[in-house]
């Protein structure tokens, strides 16, 4: 399968917590299967991309944000047909210095259009603040991908950011859409998870992904550097992830 029209996706929510960076890497990882060339770029100075796909970079985005390194010279290869752009605590420091830039709300933008251009999907994993780096994120990939746990907390997180966006479309540039709000440790016995998913189709209608149901497997697999696939390929988190997969993949700007 190869893409004519490379789609970017932002996975980010405010709040954490949320299994952001488990559902993307296993999201990609499905794709990947799929025989679709993905970038993965993190830009959480935990660097729990790295540590989900067992990785150990040499450069990270740091190199590109200040030392001017090439997207290329700092590419990890994760698995077959995924390339990561890596983080880690040095991106502190970077938002410092992408502060005192020109035109620095696009900076990732223009850092990484060409190479992302490159790809059949960009999945960019935020961290869960409001800060200038997560608005880079935005305007970098402006299909955004909104975990949400179901807690009630989550909810304000959603808020936060589609009202960001929101300004961000009307101040600085046009074309950031919701693509998927993606309901995560879903639990149809619980009372709450079934009061927030309906806020949600009340707020959201048609936006909605299938459902990620919790699951045990899916934070082991991220403690032993794995992908759910590769770690549990009989878990019933599995056919929840090719059901979002198969979503994403019919998804159009």
């Amino acid at each position: 399968m190869t893409m004519h029209n490379p789609i970017q996706f932002c996975m980010i929510n405010y709040k954490g917590g949320t299994g952001k960076t488990c559902t993307l890497v296993n999201l990609a990882y499905g794709m990947s299967l799929k025989n679709c060339r993905i970038l993965i770029i993190d830009t959480d100075p935990q660097g729990s991309i790295s540590y989900h796909f067992g990785l150990k970079p040499i450069r990270t985005l740091y190199d590109v944000i200040v030392g001017n390194q090439s997207p290329q010279a700092c590419i990890t290869p994760a698995r077959t047909n995924i390339d990561v752009i890596a983080s880690g605590e040095r991106l502190y420091p970077a938002e410092h210095h992408m502060h005192l830039q020109p035109n620095r709300e696009f900076i990732l933008k223009n850092a990484l259009e060409s190479i992302m251009a490159t790809y059949d999907y960009t999945f960019i994993d935020c961290s869960p603040s409001i800060n200038l780096i997560n608005q880079n994120a935005i305007l970098c990939a402006p299909n955004l991908l909104i975990p949400v746990s179901m807690d009630y907390m989550t909810l304000l997180g959603v808020k936060q950011l589609i009202t960001n966006a929101k300004l961000l479309n009307k101040y600085v540039a046009r074309g950031i859409r919701v693509a998927k709000i993606i309901p995560t440790f879903y639990n149809i016995q619980n009372r709450k998870t079934k009061n927030v998913f309906e806020s949600l189709e009340n707020v959201f209608p048609g936006e909605i992904s299938s459902p990620i149901r919790a699951n045990v497997s899916v934070s082991e697999a991220a403690g032993a550097g794995k992908t759910l696939m590769e770690y549990a390929p009989l878990s019933s988190a599995v056919d929840d992830f090719n059901k979002l997969i198969e979503e994403v993949l019919q998804y159009e700007r």
